[in-house]
């Protein structure tokens, strides 16, 4: 019964709510009170999701971090590898500059190795006997001549430094053409002028261009700038010092200098093994064609005792020249031709 009632009650408080405004101001009012039950009730739910939204959060910022991480080394590689092909395109450029003011043809070789004895100054780059590379072949940078080729290989070759002690190139002053050789020290960043006479016209600053002398290095390339003179009254020579204009330990890429008529696109040397048939068939093609006649008409001991003569002796004998008829005169003419 009591169940009935209430029942009955809410119906009718619905359709009142539901069809007038009389009940507004208690709903209101019953909301007002009703709001820290909702609070307290609500409390649980809010907790559990805020908890596991920090140790959510937490795992993706941490995973977002080790991404971003990534990414940034990722970038940092790359951005060192466009720093490296920046200064690599820069230096290219410089010897597609150097390479448009020379006058003989170039090809550009890359360093690829250094000789690790120490007391000597040489290097190997990426082009060998199959590119056309020739031993005494100069190469230069973008800044100067660097040396010479002194060892072939098939696909690479070895490269005398300027600085080496062994070397040493004829060289001129650029600015009033005096003569002198430059020679290695050992010191990759100077030079030594030998047997400069005291009172030569020389002085801090000149430029050392090659000379062409000795038909090794082309003439007009430069070498290395005059750094210190040292003049000395009771010794015949001065002390000349200078800084080679290349980057002797710094340059990549070098150029290789063909001053002559072979170009790197000429054919390719001729193997050693077809070499070798191709001169043991001339030999063999000339001396068939000295060879004597045949003999095989010959009885064989005249032939045998022809074959112990000497060579001159088998030649036919040459003819005589004819002699004009001259008539004998005198009295031996009486005697005979009454």
């Amino acid at each position: 019964m009591h169940l009935l009632v209430l029942v009955v009650l809410s119906i009718a408080l619905m359709v009142v709510d539901a069809r007038f405004t009389l009940l507004k101001p208690l709903r209101s009012q019953m909301a007002l009170v009703l709001m820290p039950s909702y609070t307290i009730s609500d409390f649980p739910q809010r907790m559990w999701q805020g908890v596991a939204s920090q140790f959510g959060s937490r795992t993706e910022l941490i995973a977002e971090n080790e991404k971003l991480k990534t990414e940034a080394l990722l970038l940092q590689g790359r951005l060192q590898k466009l720093a490296a092909l920046t200064e690599q395109n820069v230096r290219l450029r410089e010897l597609l500059n150097s390479s448009a003011l020379v006058n003989e043809k170039v090809e550009v070789a890359e360093l690829i190795g250094v000789d690790p004895n120490p007391f000597t100054h040489r290097i190997l780059i990426n082009k060998g006997e199959r590119d056309g590379v020739v031993l005494g072949q100069p190469v230069l940078d973008a800044r100067g001549l660097m040396g010479q080729v002194v060892e072939l290989m098939p696909y690479t070759s070895r490269v005398l430094l300027l600085t080496d002690t062994t070397h040493s190139i004829p060289v001129q002053v650029n600015r009033n053409g005096l003569r002198a050789i430059a020679s290695g020290t050992g010191n990759p960043e100077r030079l030594e002028l030998r047997h400069v006479a005291d009172t030569a016209d020389i002085k801090e600053g000149d430029l050392l261009v090659s000379s062409g002398l000795g038909q090794r290095f082309p003439a007009g390339y430069p070498v290395a700038t005059v750094r210190e003179v040292i003049h000395d009254s009771g010794q015949p020579f001065a002390i000349v010092r200078a800084v080679p204009t290349a980057a002797l330990n710094r340059s990549r890429y070098m150029l290789l200098v063909f001053s002559d008529s072979r170009t790197p696109n000429s054919a390719p040397p001729m193997p050693r093994r077809l070499r070798k048939r191709l001169i043991a068939r001339r030999r063999a093609r000339s001396m068939a064609a000295c060879r004597l006649p045949r003999r095989a008409h010959l009885p064989h001991p005249l032939r045998r005792a022809r074959l112990r003569q000497p060579l001159h002796l088998l030649l036919p004998p040459r003819p005589l020249p004819l002699q004009p008829h001259r008539p004998l005169l005198g009295r031996d003419t009486d005697e005979q031709y009454p």
